[in-house]
């Protein structure tokens, strides 16, 4: 009984430990895309040699420094709020309106819920407007914090189109040479060319950033695209593939509702108040929910 009581223990800490390895690795990847970049403005631009002391240089360096900080500042700050932000209905007064269209039970939590709330296995909790459960912050996207996700979306993706950008001199020097088996190894896969020996730590570190600007510019891309899609739908991520838009209120309603009433200005920054004018109970709805097949979980 002892020996599977540890075993118990330790499995707890384990499954913890790669619960929070996702926003671990996240947090280091964006670090180091942001120091490298940083180098990239200070150290190697302007590429000419007699440019790089001039009074020019210094402004384009402030002000590259300027916007990419201004981008580093709202990624962190938004990914931040949204993981402090709960979703969940403990603490929610839910009425007594168990009964009401588009309410169900949840034998999980014991409770009646509202319409567009489901349980979440990975949460273990019920989460108003569901979303989805982002497996890279290791939350739930709920009615609360879907602004701060999709504003960290939006920074994320501009950074990482800037850090492509600003990473094309690293391409072009790989291929100066021509496209040879050496260049093409080092743009794929340069954990093989780093262990045979055949390029530096520095020359790595440079492809292997800027491959996962590449591939996070693309990821997040979609990501991104996709939840603008819902957004001026009206759905949610477990609503999508329902040809029935029961919460869909026009554009500006479906802005509003989603990301609150100064939705024209908060992705600016996070610390620009929004009031949702919903409580995540209570939906404004434009046909009957009886026949919503979304309701199933």
């Amino acid at each position: 009984m002892t020996w599977f009581s540890f075993a118990g223990r330790v499995w707890d800490r384990v499954e913890k430990t790669c619960l929070h390895l996702p926003i671990v690795l996240n947090t280091v990847l964006v670090f180091s895309i942001t120091a490298e970049v940083s180098y990239l403005v200070l150290v190697e631009a302007p590429l000419q040699p007699d440019q790089k002391k001039t009074q020019w240089s210094t402004v384009w360096k402030t002000l590259h420094l300027l916007v990419q900080y201004f981008m580093f500042g709202n990624i962190t700050w938004n990914a931040s709020l949204f993981l402090k932000t709960s979703t969940s209905i403990q603490g929610v007064f839910l009425g007594s309106e168990g009964m009401a269209q588009g309410w169900r039970y949840c034998y999980t939590c014991e409770t009646h819920t509202p319409p567009r709330c489901s349980h979440c296995y990975d949460c273990k909790v019920c989460v108003l407007r569901r979303d989805h459960h982002c497996v890279f912050f290791g939350q739930c996207v709920g009615f609360r914090n879907y602004r701060y996700f999709l504003s960290c979306l939006l920074f994320m993706w501009t950074g990482l189109l800037y850090a492509v950008v600003m990473n094309a001199e690293v391409f072009i020097i790989i291929l100066k040479e021509g496209v040879t088996l050496h260049s093409i190894l080092l743009l794929l896969m340069p954990w093989i060319m780093l262990v045979s020996g055949q390029v530096t730590a520095r020359a790595f570190a440079f492809a292997f950033i800027a491959d996962t600007c590449v591939l996070g510019f693309l990821l997040v891309a979609a990501f991104l695209f996709f939840h603008l899609f819902l957004l001026l739908r009206g759905q949610t991520t477990r609503e999508w593939y329902s040809i029935r838009r029961p919460y869909n209120l026009g554009l500006l309603g479906n802005l509003r509702h989603a990301l609150g009433t100064r939705w024209y200005i908060c992705w600016l920054c996070p610390l620009i108040p929004s009031p949702l004018p919903g409580d995540g109970i209570h939906f404004q709805v434009t046909e009957s929910l009886e026949s919503d097949p979304n309701r199933s979980r």
